[in-house]
């Protein structure tokens, strides 16, 4: 399916509300969009997604590419959603499956390598996501941050490729 929904969380103060990120492939003329109220660090990880998913050696579908980060009328800021949509493009278009996809949430930002850079409130995002009964994946760097929460299951990855990895069965994360 075309289709990929994935979860990462936001930043309001000191929650972390739950962003749906939802990632529709269709034909047409090739372009990616990302809506539901993103500022421009978050319009900019168009261009590092796209680094990213072309230096993991993955191919960027030349395609029409729908992101939706939902809710809309939620703000979202900087970059942390970069490994959520990226995963996103590559379970829709069938690179890696999407069969686990729904027991993660996905935090991080991609640099234009693939590497996973730390990012900013992981405490409350580390306690929704344990709530959710959800594993949480992030950067190798809020790892320790993370772990401040009893009973989470926070996942450290160092780049894009040890996530797929992970997801398509071939090398599991550890802590």
């Amino acid at each position: 399916m075309p289709l990929a929904i994935l979860y990462s969380r936001g930043r309001s103060g000191i929650e972390a509300p739950l962003i749906t990120v939802e990632v529709h492939i269709s034909n047409g003329l090739p372009s990616l969009s990302i809506v539901g109220l993103p500022e421009a660090a978050v319009k900019e990880s168009k261009d590092r997604v796209r680094g990213a998913i072309l230096n993991s050696n993955f191919d960027f579908p030349a395609q029409r590419i729908t992101i939706n980060l939902a809710p809309a009328d939620l703000p979202k800021e900087g970059g942390r959603f970069d490994l959520a949509i990226a995963l996103g493009v590559l379970a829709a278009s069938r690179q890696i499956p999407q069969n686990a996809l729904g027991q993660y949430e996905f935090l991080g930002e991609l640099s234009l390598g693939g590497e996973l850079r730390p990012v900013k409130g992981v405490l409350p995002v580390a306690m929704q996501t344990r709530d959710a009964g959800r594993q949480l994946i992030l950067p190798r760097e809020n790892l320790a941050e993370a772990a401040l929460v009893d009973a989470a299951q926070s996942l450290p990855a160092g780049h894009l490729l040890d996530v797929c990895a992970h997801l398509t069965g071939r090398q599991s994360i550890t802590t």
